[in-house]
């Protein structure tokens, strides 16, 4: 050892290394500065952290993988119960539905966030939610067909594979299973599950009543820290169904499930496995996240378990809710309304309900010694279905005809585990269902025989100014969000309601410009989809031209357009912009500041913070702004992609002075005469030192072609987010 290090060792008693850089003890940027922008939404996905290297394909993998072996291999696991972890009634179907339901069931419409498609409950915080005691299990068990599959399998579609697989080894027959999730490397800082600094606290903190369900905050949808759905126990942890029936129906319409949708998934959830509370939960080791290393990975360590599956402890509540759970059947309804049923407490000490008087027959054998019958339950989830009028005439429904049910629920269960995989042509494998569910967004191919030069003569022609020609071929795009896949150009469901009719697309001038737009697509035969982005690439070519650059935008023809028909109009409200920092605009105040919202609509556009700076002083000087308003366009030259939004941002003879609500000035220094007006939309590519060190690149004076290359770049990206029949 260095002796001077060894000096200051035997000193001071300090590890000489950056415990900060590594841990979580130090004090961060973050920490001293709390309230500076933080960009790192944009960046957490880096290829730095992917192991398997840029070169790698996931869609080229699975065609390596033989699906019918990794099947017949994980229908073999749900019955090879192991001593480390015993399966209820030697099957773990159960457990590997709750593992898929919850890796799935994070899913929410509002931003499109959570859901399986990336595997993240491999990651904190869900690996550690409360919600999911013993899924750690689950996975450890399915750890054997991953190493032996390797790459040609995801995490992400073995976790979900293999609820499905559960299914259909306890008798359902499924919709189907398409491959084709990709998997992230470390745990996604872009989804905000709310403000709580506790689990589980009450769900009060969420709502702005929590008698009024639909008060709870957007986008959030599990009514507390750490739950997937409601409380099981009851609002709060009360019981009495007829709430709790309020709160199922708000969070599941969050998660984009009607009512039919709602009681079949909650019927067919429950008609197998059980809930485990046999048990003291105090008594349970840390979660993983802050297990002893020991642990590897695992968490809540049970010392009573005793090696039994009856010992187990995960949400409190204990036993299964029907007679048979290793098999699909109707037994949930049967024992549900065939019996009444008071409230009880689990060995843990979890609100539940059991049926008054019943039949020995009609109890399940213990998940262990199948001598003893135990006692079945129902959470008040479960009551809230034979309680509440909507959600008990569905159920009655389904009583009468099984045959509905099971299919209704198999669609339902495929909508939860594939609703954010976005359309049907991102699904791989010979189980992948033909038929298209107006949920995936449906839109027909598109024509690519077309004049396309001809039309762009055209469009050139036809009076459109560039802001018209740019504006609205960006507001057709900037819905696509990269969370669920939504949205985007292609479909052209711009013109369409409700859409047509967004304060943010601005509806006179979207009337104009389409009125201008539809038949010139008509004359040559192409999608309107297809011209309004053509008519954004005519629009930025004319402006790099005006700065004195020649270009040409990529274009790929072949978008369709959606009809009415196939738009879920309701599902499509959570994609309405109510801001847009690219076109400079807020549709009121928010609680969060306008730059942080830009950088929320950046990370769902799957943008960088470079491709932010160029796209946004481009659309500046562009003249691009919602309303026609001129702030932000630093230059007496709009119209020509020029540097001049950065120029001006970084030029030392200016000052910038508030001038009211988000609102300012930049006055000359000698004469204090202002010179523009900018909000803090424009100001923060200037005060955050990121954005700054962006801003400089772009102000410099070698930087004019690099900069209409760079904005063509991020521009393209946008227009072809939604392309993904150029991946299939």
């Amino acid at each position: 050892m260095d002796a001077k290090l060894k000096e200051v060792n035997d000193s001071s008693g300090k590890c000489p290394v950056m415990h900060g850089s590594m841990t979580a003890t130090g004090t961060t940027n973050t920490e001293w500065w709390p309230n500076a922008l933080n960009l790192d939404i944009l960046h957490q996905h880096d290829t730095k952290t992917n192991p398997l290297g840029k070169d790698f394909n996931y869609r080229d993998e699975l065609k390596k993988l033989d699906i019918a072996a990794l099947k017949t291999d994980l229908h073999a696991l749900m019955t090879e119960s192991q001593e480390w972890w015993p399966a209820d009634w030697g099957h773990y179907g159960g457990l590997m539905i709750r593992l898929s339901w919850h890796s799935a069931g994070s899913y929410r419409l509002a931003d499109g966030r959570g859901g399986g498609g990336t595997g993240n409950i491999r990651f904190a915080p869900l690996n550690s939610w409360p919600d999911n005691v013993s899924l750690d299990k689950a996975r450890r068990l399915l750890w054997p067909l991953k190493k032996k599959y390797g790459n040609k399998i995801s995490w992400a579609d073995l976790i979900v594979l293999a609820g499905t697989a559960a299914y259909e080894s306890m008798g359902l027959k499924t919709f189907g299973f398409a491959f084709g999730r990709e998997d992230i490397w470390h745990p996604e800082k872009d989804v905000y599950w709310g403000a709580e600094k506790e689990w589980l606290a009450p769900s009060d903190n969420r709502y702005d009543d929590v008698e009024k369900p639909e008060t709870m905050e957007n986008p959030l949808a599990s009514v507390q820290m750490g739950l997937i759905y409601v409380n099981p126990e009851g609002v709060n942890g009360t019981p009495d169904p007829l709430k709790t029936a309020a709160q199922v129906r708000e969070t599941f319409a969050r998660m984009a499930m009607n009512d039919e949708e709602t009681a079949a998934l909650a019927a067919g959830g429950h008609t197998v496995g059980k809930a485990h509370g046999n048990g003291d939960a105090a008594a349970l080791g840390a979660e993983p996240e802050a297990a002893d290393i020991t642990d590897q990975g695992l968490g809540w360590s049970n010392p009573h378990q005793a090696g039994k599956a009856s010992g187990a402890v995960t949400s409190g509540i204990e036993g299964a809710w029907t007679t048979e759970p290793t098999k699909f059947d109707m037994g949930y309804f049967e024992l549900l309304f065939g019996y009444e049923w008071e409230l009880t407490k689990s060995p843990a000490g979890a609100q539940q309900w059991q049926p008054i008087g019943i039949k020995e027959e009609d109890m399940p054998v213990d998940a262990t010694d199948p001598s003893i019958r135990r006692m079945p339950m129902m959470t008040d989830a479960d009551m809230a279905m034979k309680m509440d009028p909507a959600y008990r005439a569905i159920c009655e429904k389904f009583m009468a005809d099984p045959a509905y049910f099971n299919d209704t629920f198999a669609r339902a269960w495929f909508k939860l585990t594939h609703r954010d995989m976005g359309p049907n042509v991102r699904y791989y494998g010979p189980d992948a269902p033909t038929e298209t569910l107006i949920w995936q967004d449906p839109v027909p191919a598109g024509t690519t025989t077309y004049d396309i030069g001809g039309l762009k003569t055209k469009i050139a022609e036809s009076g459109l100014t560039i802001s018209e020609l740019v504006s609205t071929a960006w507001d057709s795009a900037r819905t696509f969000r990269g969370s669920d896949l939504r949205g985007g150009a292609n479909g052209a469901r711009i013109r369409l309601a409700p859409q047509k009719d967004w304060e943010g697309n601005e509806p006179a001038r979207l009337a104009k410009v389409l009125g201008i737009l539809a038949p010139l697509a008509a004359e040559f035969g192409a999608s309107i989809a297809d011209t309004i982005v053509l008519a954004g690439s005519v629009g930025v070519e004319k402006a790099a031209a005006a700065a004195g650059v020649e270009v040409t935008v990529p274009f790929a023809p072949g978008r369709g357009d959606a009809t009415d028909e196939m738009t879920d109009a309701a599902s499509f409200a959570s994609l309405e912009p109510i801001h847009d920092g690219y076109r400079n605009w807020v549709k009121k105040d928010y609680v969060v500041s306008p730059e942080e919202l830009m950088l929320d609509r950046t990370q769902l556009m799957g943008l960088t913070a470079h491709e932010m700076t160029a796209l946004v002083g481009g659309m500046r000087v562009l003249g691009t702004n919602h309303g026609g308003s001129k702030h932000g366009v630093f230059t007496d030259n709009e119209g020509a992609l020029t540097t001049d939004f950065f120029v001006t941002l970084t030029d030392m003879a200016y000052t910038w002075k508030p001038a009211g609500k988000n609102l300012y000035e930049i006055r000359d220094r000698k004469t204090d005469a202002v010179k523009f007006t900018a909000t803090r939309m424009d100001l923060v590519f200037g005060s955050n030192s990121v954005l700054r060190a962006y801003a400089e690149v772009y102000a410099q004076d070698d930087a004019k072609e690099k900069f209409v290359h760079d904005f063509v770049a991020a521009w393209t990206k946008v227009m072809d987010a939604d392309r993904f029949d150029l991946e299939a």
